[in-house]
């Protein structure tokens, strides 16, 4: 059964971004996404992702970044990417009823969910879709340092040839984490999930995320 998406507008300040919303029957749980940094909310790959988590009992909310929303090319500033993204989750709050709210994303995205948190936005838990953990070609530059003070669950899914996260130093930051975060490998997965040799839209790679997201959520709702 296909569930209805329907077009949400979010104010964020004095400006207004746009949003899909889903949401299945009795949700076990919310999921709000965001768009990685060259790729707004209708990417295949996110579309992909968050229709497959409705099917899966997921309900969902994906929205703009005020940059991709003005038809910028440069991400928003932290500051203004993490007031979109209280905006985004206080809509998707108002909108529940009562189930647990977890934020998450696509590279980008989900780092901005981290920041979020880690500067008091609430949430039941982070899904980070291929975390960008340095610059392309700059491990030495980490964007770790907020990660090690947040205690709720998080799920880290990536690929194993994903160059913004050498795996070793991602495998170390998860460890140095403890026990809250999990790390879930994508063998020979890159940025965006592809496994040379295969043919796979992204649509399709997106939407077979959605399995280990939907249930890692669910072992941690205690509803």
């Amino acid at each position: 059964m296909t569930i209805a998406e329907l077009p949400v507008t979010i104010a964020v300040g004095e400006s207004v971004i746009s949003g899909i919303y889903t949401r299945p029957e009795k949700p076990l749980a919310a999921l709000v996404l965001a768009h990685g940094a060259g790729a707004g909310m209708d990417h295949p790959f996110l579309a992909g992702f968050a229709r497959a988590l409705d099917g899966l009992g997921v309900a969902t909310l994906r929205f703009n970044f005020p940059y991709r929303e003005a038809g910028r090319k440069f991400p928003d500033r932290p500051p203004a990417a993490i007031a979109a993204w209280r905006a985004a989750m206080a809509e998707a709050a108002a909108r529940s009823a009562g189930e647990p709210l977890w934020a998450g994303g696509k590279s980008f995205g989900g780092r901005m969910a981290s920041m979020a948190v880690a500067e008091g936005m609430p949430a039941a838990g982070l899904v980070y879709l291929g975390y960008p953990l340095h610059p392309l070609g700059k491990p030495e530059k980490m964007r770790d340092e907020h990660l090690y003070g947040l205690t709720l669950p998080m799920l880290f899914l990536q690929g194993t040839r994903d160059p913004f996260a050498t795996p070793e130093l991602l495998e170390a930051v998860v460890a140095r984490i403890g026990p809250s975060a999990t790390l879930e490998w994508r063998d020979g997965g890159g940025h965006t999930f592809e496994v040379k040799g295969t043919r796979r839209s992204p649509e399709e790679v997106g939407a077979s995320l959605a399995g280990p997201a939907a249930a890692f959520i669910a072992s941690h709702h205690s509803g």
